[in-house]
């Protein structure tokens, strides 16, 4: 096993939590709603890369600079 660089917390409003879940290089969640899957991955390379996708089709993956930029843009319109 490596070195930890990164820990991941999932908390829910059933009052489930768990946290310090380690991780050396990758980490995902994935939320199932109904025959939809909606997937985040973190990725802690060289740079951190975010990846997110909806279904089997729509997909975004970027750095964590990239990704603030995203949100921060879509903020403004």
């Amino acid at each position: 096993m490596g070195k930890i660089r990164m820990n991941a917390e999932v908390r829910t409003d059933y009052e489930c939590e768990v946290t310090g879940l380690p991780a050396e290089r990758w980490g995902e969640v994935v939320f199932k709603i109904e025959d939809e899957e909606i997937v985040f991955e973190v990725s802690v390379e060289k740079d951190v890369i975010v990846a997110i996708m909806v279904g089997e089709n729509t997909a975004w993956k970027g750095t964590l600079a990239g990704l603030k930029q995203l949100i921060k843009d879509a903020h403004k319109a």
